[in-house]
């Protein structure tokens, strides 16, 4: 198909724009938001709102609907805003847009200006803000809202003492502990936004609708004229921070500075307030010891924090900084937004503490999703997280405690009362990450205790006769694998962590060490295979030729078993059994379980690998570990499926066919997903990769990242073989010196196979001595031929479509102002070119015989075979049979009409 698709992230660790927006509002006094978007946009942000601030929240909309989509949505805001002003009567309304309005080139501003001119006796100052949901997260829309409020509010710059103090979104306890210590201090200044009361007030007999506390305009008015501003935000970006704006436009100096928390960020904070005149009181140099005190206090138990903190950049560096001096290890910080400098600024410290404490690396993710950050702290093993209630499904699924801080928290009670600033909501930290670690010792001591030294009398047993012994995985085995007795069941075990190590240890491809030591046996039981790679090619078999994908014979399960025992006899040092192929282990997912099953009822301790191209890895991951898969090798040439589109010709996926960039994305998604599936049940992982010139050569790093982020160990990156007949037969190689480069650039990122001999599908024997020659059967059988589907017509068809979309023949002939071209060979489609006609039909009263319009629409089409289209009228139908092309009427899917087509114009 001719999609365009692209990577999406799963499970964003981010809010939208329009949430940040409207959150800043509700820091000005008597400010009111309208969404300008569609109702669903304005309920969302209430709700998140309304269950993290327990407290009644308030968003109009201007109920953009498909009329105004298609025609402009001007007249929904100017209504929204007139019913806006009769109901709240507010003195600031934030007009705040979304991805529809945005995407549509809704000039807002214009619509502003057309409702003041209609509407001269509104006083309220109407302020546009650029918000879509696409730009960014609810971080950028926060100050960006900040942003348009001084670029909007009129300024008096005369010169005054105040002080400007610009805060990202705060707690509504934090923003109170600030204003209290800047009171405390003495200093006259203007804080920016006030979210101290307007979402966590006291009750009231009398609901007010509109925000009655907040920085006013009148003060907001007056920064102009201050003698500094402190913008608490190091990471918000110059285009739309309001303290450059004001040191840009008005000439106010700007000192941009860390969120006061932990010891370092409070004492600076405490210092710049105090050279500003401030006058610090004796209760926070108490504050301050008690602080100093508590952290020698619960040092030792923070020591045994290895922590992961994510959320808006702000606060993440706060937190990372804060508990590194508390003693704990941040091994993973990450943040949903797309901020530049946020590795750099977040390493130092990082760095010092995990070399401090000698536990490893860490990792820092930018434009970070969930299933990133999951992948990222079970690697880095860490004990305790730090963020908002976003972060609760890795709670649930893996037992690491949860510290709920920043925004959204949905399923506990206080979020707005949350303390983090100054040396008291440190020491709440500090205290909390603390007891999550006594909680955790508490929790699990007995337990690691008891699996550690007791041992039941059938563990015992097993240990004498060396069976090893595991939690069995569960008995249901997929519906593609013959079901076998539960008694045999009982006797698969998956095993455990420190058998993997060893296994590991011995296997020739997962460890250079084992090459030529560790023989491993290739059972070429697999010859079907669901994707067609456009370098491969399995009609060959050589006893001198070495690739994947060639074997003499296919076996059975039986004689795969057979030829273990064999090879068991005659190779002592034989550690691992490998299903390769010759097509894909998954694509056979019958032959291949049988085979495991029955050879690890004979020999529990040979270690078991597999490996795949990954398109149905996420349905089998489970039967993997039942049968004691201990490692697996998955190939994965590309993570963009542009450049997957170009590698592989097709994929067949539960029964159908895919091309192109569909069946590209379809692959990675399932690579992905079964990838991160095997590091979740423990099975080692490989990713292989084949360098192919011109196509992934540059890319090969993000595979490499991706392949880290997903839990591989290790990476193999492999030259192209080119075999003749395939798709590359011709492709130009990369010369060994560019190989090695390129691993050698990976290095870094992930560990890398320097020795792989890109082995046949029934190797057996050390690495660098193939034996399987002396195994093949004395009449040798014929070599497996990928089961792909025969090509129905010789030539290449080209078939014009009307279609709405490009997706499905979905539109009368009469009615297209443009033909998809597409070519096929009656086996797959293939989009060519996009041809703009003028319409033949305008309606009842301008429809018919038009020749003009005829003859262009048959000069358009007048290299194809076929016109596939939902109707045609009588006269266009007779005039393009008299041209020889033959015209289908009907409803389907575009590929599989043009194939169908193409098959019928061959007979």
């Amino acid at each position: 198909m001719s999609a365009n698709l692209v990577n999406l992230n799963t499970n964003p660790c981010k809010m939208c724009m329009p949430m940040g927006s409207v959150s800043a509002f509700y820091g000005i006094s008597k400010s009111m938001s309208i969404l300008h978007g569609s109702q669903g946009c304005s309920t969302y942000i209430r709700r998140h709102m309304a269950t993290h601030y327990n407290e009644p929240v308030d968003i109009a909309s201007s109920s953009l609907t498909e009329e105004g989509t298609v025609f402009g949505g001007t007249k929904n805001l100017l209504k929204g805003l007139e019913n806006l002003i009769k109901l709240y009567n507010p003195e600031v309304i934030g007009v705040s847009t979304t991805c529809l309005a945005e995407t549509i080139g809704e000039d807002v501003p214009a619509i502003i200006k057309q409702f003041k001119d209609e509407h001269p006796e509104v006083t309220a100052t109407i302020i546009p803000v650029s918000s879509p949901g696409y730009g960014g997260s609810q971080y950028e829309g926060f100050f960006r809202a900040l942003h348009a409020i001084v670029r909007h509010v009129p300024m008096d710059s005369a010169p005054n003492n105040l002080v400007n103090i610009i805060t990202g979104h705060l707690s509504a306890a934090d923003t109170r502990a600030l204003k209290a210590l800047l009171d405390a201090c003495g200093l006259d200044y203007v804080l920016l936004p006030d979210l101290s009361q307007n979402l966590d007030g006291g009750h009231e007999d009398d609901y007010n609708r509109l925000p009655q506390y907040g920085t006013t305009l009148a003060r907001i008015g007056r920064m102009a004229g201050a003698r500094i501003t402190l913008e608490l935000s190091p990471f918000c970006p110059e285009e739309y921070s309001p303290g450059a704006y004001l040191r840009d436009t008005w000439g106010v100096p700007l000192l941009r500075m860390n969120l006061p928390v932990g010891l370092r960020d409070t004492d600076a904070f405490v210092a710049t307030l105090e050279a500003l005149g401030g006058s610090i009181p004796a209760a926070v140099r108490e504050e301050r010891a008690r602080y100093l005190d508590a952290m020698i206090d619960a040092h030792k138990y923070n020591a045994q924090c290895r922590v992961a903190v994510f959320g808006e950049p702000d606060m993440v560096l706060a937190l990372v900084r804060a508990t590194s001096e508390n003693g704990a290890v941040p091994v993973v910080a990450a943040t949903g937004s797309r901020c530049a400098a946020f590795e750099k600024t977040l390493a130092p410290d990082m760095a010092q503490a995990t070399e401090t404490q000698f536990s490893g690396d860490f990792d820092i993710l930018n434009f970070a999703d969930f299933a990133g950050i999951e992948n990222a702290l079970l690697a880095r093993k860490a004990n305790l997280m730090l963020g908002n209630s976003d972060g609760r499904r890795i709670e649930e699924s893996h037992h690491v405690p949860l510290l709920r801080y920043g925004f959204p928290i949905h399923d506990r009670v206080g979020g707005q009362r949350t303390r983090l600033l100054f040396y008291d909501g440190s020491l709440c930290l500090m205290e909390a990450t603390a007891n999550a670690m006594l909680q955790h010792t508490e929790n699990s001591f007995r337990e690691e205790l008891l699996n550690k030294y007791f041992k039941d009398e059938a563990s015992m047993q097993a240990e004498a006769s060396h069976i090893e012994v595991a939690e069995p995985a569960s008995g249901q085995a997929s519906a593609a694998v013959a079901p076998v007795a539960a008694s045999a069941l009982n006797e698969l075990v998956a095993p455990s962590t420190a058998i993997i190590a060893e296994r590991t240890k011995s296997h020739p491809c997962f460890s250079c060490g084992a090459c030529s030591t560790s023989a491993r046996l290739h059972l070429p039981i697999a010859p079907k295979c669901n994707l067609s790679c456009n370098y491969c090619l399995r009609k060959y078999d050589c006893a001198n030729e070495s690739r994947p994908g060639v074997t003499t014979a296919v076996l059975t399960p039986a004689q795969a078993f057979d030829r273990f025992m064999s090879v068991k006899r005659d190779m002592p040092n034989l550690t691992v059994v490998g299903i390769a192929g010759p097509g894909d282990s998954l694509a056979n997912p019958h032959e291949t379980f049988r085979t495991l099953e029955m050879i690890r009822r004979e020999d529990p301790n040979i270690t078991f690998c597999m490996s795949t191209n990954g398109l149905a890895l996420p349905e089998y991951v489970e039967d993997m570990k039942r049968v004691g898969v201990s490692h697996a090798t998955v190939t994965i040439n590309a993570v963009d499926p542009v450049i997957g589109a170009q590698i592989y010709k097709f994929a067949m996926y539960r029964g159908k066919r895919y091309t192109g960039e569909t069946a590209a994305a379809l692959l990675l998604a399932n690579q992905m997903a079964g990838l991160r599936a095997l590091t979740q049940v423990g099975i080692v992982s490989k990713v292989n990769t084949v360098l192919l010139k011109g196509i992934n050569d540059g890319h090969i790093p993000q595979v490499v990242e991706t392949a880290r982020e997903l839990g591989a160990v290790m990476t193999n990156i492999m030259q192209l073989i080119p075999v003749k007949g395939s798709v590359f037969q011709n492709m130009p190689l990369v010369s060994n010196k560019e190989l090695m480069d390129m691993r050698r650039s990976c290095e870094p990122t992930l560990k890398q196979m320097y020795h792989c001999k890109q082995c046949r599908a029934d190797a057996v024997g050390l690495l660098a001595d193939d034996r399987s020659i002396d195994y093949r059967p004395p009449v040798a059988e014929k070599a497996p031929v990928v089961e792909e589907a025969k090509p129905a017509v010789a030539r290449k068809i080209r078939i014009a479509v009307a279609s709405k979309t490009g997706m499905t023949v979905d539109q009368h002939f009469g009615q297209a102002e443009q033909f998809y071209i597409y070519e096929s060979d009656g086996d797959a489609a293939s989009y060519v070119e996009t041809r703009s006609v003028s319409r033949y039909c305008n309606g009842m009263d301008d429809c018919g015989e038009k020749a003009g319009r005829m003859a262009g629409i048959l000069a358009a089409v007048d290299d194809c075979k076929g016109v596939l289209a939902l109707r045609i009228g009588e006269s266009p139908l007779k005039k393009l049979v008299t041209r020889g092309i033959r015209v289908f009427t009907l409803y389907e899917n575009v590929d599989k009409a043009v194939n169908d087509a193409a098959r019928a114009l061959c007979g």
